[in-house]
């Protein structure tokens, strides 16, 4: 299922978007892109492309051990409620169902030592690849 899929990105939930953009930009050295949120996602958010094409991104969010960074793999060709409804059809934890996210959709669902996993594709592609009969 996920054998076609990269890794898109990595997803960090931080207490501080102001200091994680200037930590990121001014220690590390990275471009770092502010993201301007919407009624979906909250506040800003941040981007950091590296050239290996993962993203780095970062959410204003309460963090705990456990739930960031989060890895997320990229669906590319769509199909995202088909491979959640198979997930939870094999009986993997899903921690969020499919729900909005910037540009897209995302999900997450938890491996069995209960480390969240997340699969994101972009609006435009088809948020189901079944024929309808």
């Amino acid at each position: 299922m996920f054998s076609k899929s990269k890794l898109g990105n990595i997803c960090y939930y931080v207490s501080d978007i102001d200091r994680t953009e200037a930590f990121y930009r001014d220690v590390m050295g990275l471009d770092i892109q502010r993201m301007e949120g919407d009624e979906d996602t909250g506040g800003d958010w941040l981007i950091a492309n590296t050239v290996n094409g993962v993203d780095l991104i970062f959410f204003a969010m309460e963090s705990r051990p456990g739930n960031s960074p989060i890895i997320v793999f990229e669906i590319a060709d769509g199909g995202i409620d088909d491979i959640v409804s198979t997930l939870a059809d094999k009986g993997v934890t899903i921690v969020t169902p499919v729900s909005h996210a910037p540009e897209g959709w995302s999900s997450e669902f938890a491996d069995p030592d209960g480390h969240v996993i997340s699969i994101y594709q972009s609006a435009q592609a088809p948020r189901s690849l079944k024929k309808v009969a």
